[in-house]
């Protein structure tokens, strides 16, 4: 499984990371989750810069592709070739996006009216683009999925490892990364998260 962390200039630190290092809990299994940049290097809300691994153009190619949130999201949402770079298709990959990256899912139009999630700062540009947003922390239909809250990428990742692999595979990632003492709470919470309808089917059956 080949994933595309969508990463942009002022990204939020947090989106991007904690997914990514909980995705590549998987490797073992041949997962490889890629900071995706449509530049060479990209500046977080809080001065960081890195270097990307993947150019923005590898969302089309990828397994599955999470959208990341910043503070510059309006206005790559308003940028239509920005917005052109960005190949998804949820009938062959597994999309989620974190806060604001919902607004980038509703501009590429895999929202909808669906019920979806977001942060509390972007949720007024969410629901004027059209969207039902819901105070939950994480919704999924089919192959997409929202989440809210800067510590909800705990359950985009065991969403999409679920969906990718298997519920005991999500469990041992998230084992890996809870607080010592806390172990059991932190995966019951996420996976209570994550279960729905069709949330905990493998990948091609959504």
């Amino acid at each position: 499984m080949q994933i595309a962390v969508l990463t942009f200039d002022g990204f939020n630190e947090l989106d991007s990371f904690i997914a990514s290092a909980i995705l590549n809990r998987m490797k073992p299994k041949g997962w490889a989750a890629h900071i995706t940049s449509p530049t060479d290097e990209v500046t977080s809300m809080n001065g960081v810069t890195i270097r990307r691994q993947k150019p923005l153009e590898f969302a089309a190619e990828a397994d599955a592709v999470l959208i990341g949130s910043g503070i510059r999201t309006r206005e790559i949402a308003a940028d239509e070739t920005m917005l052109a770079r960005i190949g998804l298709d949820p009938s062959r990959q597994l999309i989620g996006a974190q806060c604001s990256g919902t607004l980038l899912l509703a501009k590429l139009g895999l929202v909808g009216d669906l019920p979806a999630c977001t942060d509390l700062t972007t949720k007024p540009w969410v629901i004027e683009a059209g969207v039902n947003v819901i105070d939950a922390p994480f919704a999924a239909h089919g192959n997409v999925a929202t989440a809210g809250g800067c510590l909800a990428s705990q359950y985009l990742a065991a969403w999409m490892i679920t969906r990718g692999a298997c519920v005991e595979d999500a469990r041992e990632a998230i084992h890996y990364v809870a607080p010592v003492g806390e172990k059991a709470r932190y995966i019951d919470q996420a996976l209570s998260a994550i279960a729905g309808e069709g949330v905990l089917e493998p990948l091609g059956q959504g």
